[in-house]
């Protein structure tokens, strides 16, 4: 794995308008399987939450966390901190990128195989 580039602290604005970013894309890809009928996943956003529902009555939520300026995720497998490192939100623990870990988990949760990005 390469050298982790060092956390530099965002202003609150910086952080909403970035964290903000990541949850309307996953609401944009979640739309976009709709439409395309690839899976039937409902997602709920209350502020800096998203919280999404999948056809087996499963739930992951994603979660911005300003005070320490990361990204959770809570998903049947467990629960994920992410920092922004450098222009990627990368685990707190093993360093996995926020969209591969978020894919495997709703992949695992969905049954099949779907994949978020991060544009």
């Amino acid at each position: 794995m390469p050298a982790a580039t060092p956390h530099t602290p965002l202003s609150d604005a910086e952080f909403r308008e970035v964290a903000g970013s990541v949850l309307a894309g996953i609401e944009a890809t979640i739309d976009r399987w709709l439409q395309n009928d690839v899976i039937d996943i409902d997602a709920n956003r209350t502020g800096g939450m998203l919280e999404l529902s999948f056809p087996d009555g499963s739930k992951m939520v994603v979660n911005t966390q300003p005070p320490l300026q990361e990204l959770w995720l809570a998903a049947r497998r467990g629960g994920f901190h992410f920092k922004q490192v450098g222009s990627e939100w990368r685990d707190t623990r093993n360093g996995g990128a926020f969209h591969a870990v978020l894919s495997e988990c709703a992949s695992e949760q969905g049954g099949k195989t779907l994949t978020f990005s991060a544009s």
